[in-house]
C-alpha cells in the first residue's frame, strides 16, 4: 500500500472510530448484552450459580466464600466476554450500513480512494471500536472479581487478553461477512437483535452445556463461537479450580465441576483439548477471512464493471 493510500486508510479508520463513539446511542447499544448479563446475574443468578458450584462439593466440605463467590464471577465473566465479543461486533458495525442508507459510500467510491481500502478500513474500525467496549466490560469484570475474591495469576490475565482479541476478530469477521449484505438500518436491527438474543445460547454461555441434551451438545459443538467460550472459562477458573485443589477438593469434584460448566468439552463422545479449542476457533477466523475477501473482491469486480459500462454510454 503506497504512502497516499495508507493515509487515506488511516483517516477512514479514524473517521469510522470517531464517529461510532460520537453516537453515544450506539455506544450504549453496543453495551446492552453486558449490562443485561451483569444486572441478570447480580438481581437473580449469582445465587443459583453459587448453589450449582455447592451441589458439586462433597458433604460437610467448606470452602472460602470469597473463593466461591470469585469462581461463579470468573464463569459470569466468561460469559459475558465470550458472547459480548460477537453481539458488540454486530453492534458497533452500524457506521458501514449508515454509510449505505445516507449515500455516503456513494462519495468514497467517486474519491480517489481504492475499493479496498474502503472495505479494509470498515474491517479495521469495527474490530477496534469492539476492542475497546470489550477491555472496558473486562476493567468492570475484573474490578468486581477483585472485589469478590481474586484467584487469577498474572500469566492468564494476560492471556485473557490474548483470548479477548482472538475472540473479537472472531465477532468482527462474522459480522463483516453477514452485514456486508444489508444496505438498511431495519435489516441491521433485525440481524443485531437476533444475534444478541440467539447467540448467548447456542455458544453455550448462559447456560452449561452439561445441561442440555446430547444431541443438543453434539450441534452446538460444531459451532466455532462454542470454542471461543471453552477458552475463557478455563482461562478465567483455571486459578480458582487450582485454588480449591489446594483447600482440599477431591479429584472427582474437580473433574465434575470442570465438566459440568463447560471448562472441559466433549464434542460426539470425543474429548476436546484447549489446543484444539484454540486451532477450531483460528481456523474459523481464517474461513470467515476468506469469505470476506471473496466478498470485497466480488463486489469491487461489480463496481467497476457498473462504472465502465457508465462511462460507455456517456461516451455514446
Amino acid at each position: 500500500m503506497k504512502t497516499a493510500e495508507l493515509r487515506r486508510f488511516g483517516a477512514f479508520v479514524a473517521r469510522n472510530t470517531k464517529g461510532y463513539f460520537k453516537n453515544k446511542f450506539n455506544f450504549f447499544l453496543s453495551l446492552i448484552t453486558p449490562l443485561i448479563l451483569l444486572v441478570l446475574f447480580v438481581t437473580f443468578l449469582r445465587n443459583v450459580y453459587i448453589e450449582s458450584f455447592r451441589a458439586a462439593f462433597p458433604e460437610g466440605f467448606a470452602v472460602d466464600p470469597r473463593l466461591l463467590n470469585g469462581v461463579v464471577g470468573a464463569w459470569l465473566m466468561s460469559s459475558i466476554l465470550s458472547v459480548s465479543s460477537v453481539t458488540v461486533a454486530f453492534s458497533s458495525n452500524i457506521i458501514m450500513v449508515e454509510d449505505k442508507v445516507n449515500g455516503c459510500i456513494n462519495d468514497f467510491r467517486v474519491a480517489p480512494v481504492r475499493g479496498t481500502t474502503i472495505s479494509v478500513g470498515y474491517f479495521v474500525s469495527n474490530f477496534l471500536v469492539t476492542l475497546l467496549v470489550m477491555l472496558a466490560v473486562m476493567l468492570i469484570g475484573h474490578i468486581y472479581l477483585a472485589a469478590v475474591g481474586w484467584y487469577i495469576s498474572v500469566a492468564d490475565t494476560f492471556m485473557m487478553i490474548v483470548d479477548v482479541v482472538l475472540g473479537v476478530l472472531f465477532g468482527t469477521l462474522l459480522a463483516g461477512v453477514v452485514e456486508s449484505f444489508i444496505s438498511s438500518q431495519g435489516g441491521m436491527s433485525a440481524v443485531s437483535v437476533l444475534v444478541s438474543s440467539m447467540y448467548g445460547f447456542i455458544s453455550g454461555a448462559y447456560m452449561p452445556l452439561s445441561s442440555f441434551s446430547s444431541g443438543l451438545r453434539s450441534f452446538i459443538g460444531l459451532l466455532p463461537g462454542t470454542y471461543g467460550m471453552n477458552i475463557l472459562r478455563n482461562r478465567y477458573m483455571s486459578g480458582y479450580i487450582d485454588a480449591m485443589a489446594d483447600a482440599g477438593l477431591p479429584a472427582e469434584a474437580i473433574d465434575g465441576i470442570k465438566t459440568g460448566f463447560d471448562m472441559k468439552l466433549e464434542v460426539f463422545g470425543a474429548d476436546v483439548s484447549l489446543g484444539a479449542a484454540y486451532g477450531i476457533l483460528l481456523g474459523a477466523c481464517a474461513v470467515l477471512l476468506a469469505a470476506y475477501i471473496a466478498i470485497v473482491i466480488i463486489k469491487n469486480r461489480r463496481l467497476h464493471k457498473k462504472s465502465g459500462n457508465g462511462k460507455a454510454r456517456s461516451a455514446a
